[in-house]
């Protein structure tokens, strides 16, 4: 859809649309109230759009919002578009319900826009019928932007044929009118009919052909999304990204390395979606192969001064940590300025992968020194570490420190590793108390490794147990039985049949 442009507030607050922390905003918030400005609908309207403009700070600007007395449209409006593209888009409806019960304000198309916006992400049709009767209502039903959100939430609501009379019912439509429609069947994975009207579709843009694209891959199609892809007369980087994706996915790494090598020589400067797709599949393709197309992209990265961000910096850590290259990935990571979990997580795996526990461990603790906050990755990985290089001190201090310090909640993994960890020890009481605390559903794994520790062990009446657990678990498999049985072996005994 065409952005849509609100009248400029007054010269006075243009410094609150600078603002960029939340002390700068609180500080004009009370500049306003100091001077009596925020009595002003503009001024207070200006400041809750510069406030509402970032998911960190839009609980602020509904704070503000409440204490209005008299709201204008353009109060509501921010908020309401604020919120539709927020991870929690009805509140944008209940504003817009507010503001029909308030006297003083009438809602004008970009609100209409903005609340049916918020109906697609929820995908609540009888909420949008409604919001489309007051469209009629107030006159604004030949408006192309009002139309092209209605055809786009009812096609993605299911109401097809609603879309397609709306679509041809338009005065005057564009060819964001025709990507409102097949936006909804390719969301709802509808392609045969997706195509039918990007056949028909007068005019085409890169979004027309990116959305073509993206529902072919989506639905394992790569073949049809290749020629798209090939017939489209425009492309973006968004279009290279979803090929890329496509072939990725379907483990066709040659073509991957083929377009990025399109795209080189076409000039299409590669983003950093691109770059880690790319070096993904670098990573998954065993042999030395593999690892020279990722010293290739590195060296890219580095040719063309593209920023290492944490997310790219993620990527070629563990590119070359799966290659056994750690002294190479710990050479990206303390190059990499600007970090982010996501890379301490891949740094400590790959630590841990090829058996340095202790420095996986320094590592962890770097990251905290850092500021930052770890997640469950974080001890999925620094655990793994642990059971990898039998650290078991170390690895209980970080269970309890993920619990008890950071109230991080164990998964499977999380006791999987510990469990391991017990049973290379012996410790085969405390593994099998931990694993009793696994959901029934995904225990199954941290069973096995625990009878395999019963196995290392000779422990023939706990593997017995174990056992019957993995039966109850998965009836069909025979597994259990067999380690069941090199524990009797083990032990001179002989498993006698049921």
């Amino acid at each position: 859809m065409s952005a849509i442009f609100f009248p400029s507030p007054p010269p006075l607050l243009s410094s609150t649309e600078l603002a960029a922390t939340t002390s700068t905003l609180r500080q004009s918030h009370a500049h306003l109230l100091k001077t009596g400005l925020i009595h002003d609908p503009f001024s207070a309207g200006s400041l809750i759009s510069s406030t509402a403009s970032s998911p960190h700070t839009l609980s602020y600007a509904h704070s503000i919002f409440t204490h209005l007395q008299n709201p204008n449209p353009f109060s509501y409006n921010s908020l309401i578009r604020a919120y539709a593209n927020s991870p929690t888009p009805d509140r944008s409806i209940s504003l817009f319900v507010s503001m029909l019960f308030d006297e003083n304000v009438e809602p004008d198309e970009y609100t209409f826009t903005f609340a049916l916006k918020a109906c697609s992400a929820v995908k609540t049709v009888g909420v949008g019928k409604q919001i489309h009767g007051h469209v009629i209502k107030h006159g604004v039903d030949d408006n192309v932007y009002i139309c092209n959100s209605l055809i786009h939430m009812y096609a993605k609501g299911g109401c097809f044929m609603v879309a397609r009379n709306l679509l041809d019912e338009m005065p005057e439509r564009d060819v964001v009118s025709w990507n409102a429609i097949l936006s909804g069947y390719v969301s709802l994975g509808k392609m045969g009919l997706a195509r039918k009207v990007f056949d028909e579709m007068p005019e085409r843009n890169v979004e027309s052909g990116n959305l073509m694209v993206f529902g072919y891959v989506k639905d394992g199609l790569v073949s049809e999304a290749r020629r798209v892809f090939d017939g489209m007369l425009l492309k973006d980087v968004v279009s290279w990204n979803v090929m890329v994706t496509g072939y990725a996915d379907k483990g066709r790494f040659d073509e991957v390395f083929k377009l990025f090598d399109d795209m080189e020589r076409l000039g299409v400067r590669p983003d950093d979606y691109t770059l880690v797709d790319v070096l993904s599949c670098c990573a998954r393709v065993s042999g030395p192969s593999g690892l020279s197309q990722g010293e290739w992209i590195h060296g890219y990265i580095d040719k063309n001064k593209i920023e290492m961000s944490g997310f790219l910096a993620t990527a070629l850590v563990d590119m070359y940590s799966k290659f056994g290259c750690i002294e190479k990935a710990l050479e990206t990571f303390r190059k990499t300025p600007e970090k982010d979990i996501s890379t301490w997580n891949s740094m400590i795996t790959g630590l841990g992968l090829h058996g340095y526990g202790e420095n996986a461990i320094e590592t962890f603790y770097e990251l905290l020194a850092d500021g930052f906050k770890p997640n469950e990755g974080t001890f999925v990985s620094v655990l793994s570490a642990c059971s990898r290089s039998g650290l078991l001190k170390e690895g209980y201090k970080m269970f309890e420190l993920m619990v008890h310090t950071y109230g991080i909640k164990p998964i499977t993994e999380h006791y999987g590793c510990m469990v391991d960890l017990l049973g290379r020890f012996g410790r085969l009481d405390e593994a099998e108390k931990l694993a009793k605390q696994v959901t029934f559903k995904e225990s199954r794994v941290v069973w096995e490794s625990l009878l395999g520790a019963c196995r290392n062990h000779n422990d023939v009446k706990m593997a017995k147990r174990v056992t019957m657990k993995l039966r109850e678990l998965v009836p069909c498999d025979a597994a259990g039985y067999v380690q069941l049985s090199d524990v009797h072996s083990s032990t001179g005994m002989f498993l006698k049949p049921n």
